[in-house]
């Protein structure tokens, strides 16, 4: 009977975390866009009203600094937008059912790929894809979204590479696991901090110099988690980065 009792306890709590789960999801899905929503809509209303002053005005001094108020405050509103979706994919993540089945890496990268034709467009990027990579153990959705995000930051940090080279291979590390690497001549990051590169709304570099929020490695991490799959990083200021995911195969 005890044991019963504390198993009804279990249950409801877990029903209970289910429950504020779903409450968080809709508060960040909804009540919390529609502020920044005002913001955004609002500020472009006061520039089309400021734009409307005679031109002497709008050339003043006074003028062209609020305006500039007015772009970091649209910035700032739409970059928090941006940082709701990252906490929203991370949970999603999180919370979805995972549906394990054979996946063939190849395939998986070259959909990731497709996802990110716009990133590549006009750029001229070398894929290296080792000729025998293996099957996983995966959900095919959720590895899609990982391959989309490291594939997806190899991009964005090779842009200042007159050909940016991507490297994608794969090693048994026995226990019925696979070593997953992709490697690319971009920036790269201080090592010394590579510890935090995985945390949400960590960032390794200046907004002014790639976008991003700081979400997608550690959606990365929940995903590779889940599996029971393991993500690393290593990299150098100037030499680029390789990422490492530690992954079971069927």
């Amino acid at each position: 009977e005890a044991l019963r009792a504390e198993l009804a306890r279990s249950r409801q709590q877990v029903a209970d975390m289910a429950a504020a789960q779903e409450e968080f999801l809709r508060a960040v899905s909804h009540d919390l866009r529609a502020p920044l929503r005002h913001v955004t809509s609002y500020g472009t209303l006061v520039r089309e009203v400021l734009g409307d002053l005679p031109a002497e005005v709008v050339q003043s001094p006074a003028l062209q600094e609020a305006l500039e108020f007015l772009a970091t405050m649209d910035q700032s509103a739409r970059r928090m937008g941006l940082m709701i979706d990252g906490l929203l994919a991370i949970t999603r993540a999180t919370r979805a059912p995972l549906r394990c089945e054979t996946v063939a890496l190849a395939d998986a990268v070259a959909q990731a790929r497709a996802d990110l034709a716009g990133a590549e467009a006009g750029r001229e990027v070398q894929w290296h894809l080792a000729p025998d990579l293996p099957v996983l153990d995966a959900d095919a959705g959720l590895l899609r979204e990982l391959l989309v995000q490291v594939l997806g930051n190899a991009l964005k940090f090779t842009r200042g590479q007159a050909v940016a080279q991507i490297h994608i291979g794969a090693e048994p590390v026995g226990d019925g696991r696979v070593a997953v690497t992709v490697r690319d001549n971009g920036t790269g990051f201080d090592p010394a901090r590579a510890g935090a590169l995985f945390g949400v709304f960590q960032r390794l570099h200046r907004e002014t110099e790639f976008e991003g929020v700081g979400t997608g490695l550690a959606l990365c991490r929940v995903i590779a988690q889940r599996h029971g799959a393991q993500i690393a990083a290593a990299g150098t200021l100037g030499e680029g980065c390789t990422v490492r995911l530690e992954w079971p195969q069927p």
